[in-house]
């Protein structure tokens, strides 16, 4: 889905030459009663949840003395609120079914923190620590929870920032380049498919947060 909560026809026709169900599904996340009807669906209609990938995010971006209570609350409500909600309902079946994967996607501005940032670092700090304690709860259930921490990934998030912002952030990536997708879409299949490694962080950022 896309940041619009929408999938295209495109991607639909794509899954489809492989054989692929594809049920989209639209939600607020950051909403309890909607993360377990989204949750419910999912399951009714294709049987199971596996994988779950907590990947709705927002930034609120400001000087710390200008943001607002609004500024912050919103960010952490989706991209921590949002996390915990989604798989609070999601673990019950996977421990039930003593298999799972979760990934949350977190980002290396939860591991250095950003000038102008501190909702949006506060959020993916807070989803590290998460990762880990809901991974040391869940291992025995053979459940795994790790999180990725995307570096300056070429996105429509990304695409808003100034020319000096990203020269700047070039500056600092030792392999001088931005990330494309596929690199977080890679790193995803990697995590869901490791049956041995839970409770971990995996940077993927050119070198930016070593």
């Amino acid at each position: 889905m896309n940041s619009r909560g929408a999938i295209s026809e495109e991607l639909l026709a794509e899954f489809s030459n492989y054989g692929v169900k594809v049920v989209p599904i639209s939600g607020d996340v950051s909403d309890f009663a909607d993360a377990k009807r989204m949750v419910d669906q999912a399951i009714a209609e294709l049987g199971s949840v596996d994988v779950l990938v907590n990947n709705a995010g927002i930034t609120q971006d400001t000087l710390m003395l200008k943001m607002t209570e609004e500024d912050f609350e919103k960010v952490i409500k989706i991209n921590l609120t949002g996390a915990f909600n989604m798989t609070q309902v999601v673990l019950k079946q996977m421990i039930k079914a003593r298999e799972g994967a979760i990934i949350n996607m977190s980002s290396v501005v939860g591991l250095m923190g950003n000038i102008g940032q501190a909702n949006y670092a506060a959020s993916k700090a807070g989803l590290i620590g998460f990762t880990k304690s809901v991974a040391r709860e869940v291992a025995n259930r053979n459940v795994r929870v790790n999180a990725l921490a995307p570096g300056m990934i070429e996105s429509d998030m990304t695409a808003v920032l100034s020319d000096k912002v990203k020269e700047a952030t070039l500056a600092q990536i030792p392999m001088k380049h931005f990330g494309q997708a596929e690199h977080i879409a890679d790193a995803t299949v990697f995590l869901a498919g490791q049956d041995y490694l839970t409770g971990q962080v995996l940077a993927v950022d050119g070198g930016l947060s070593m």
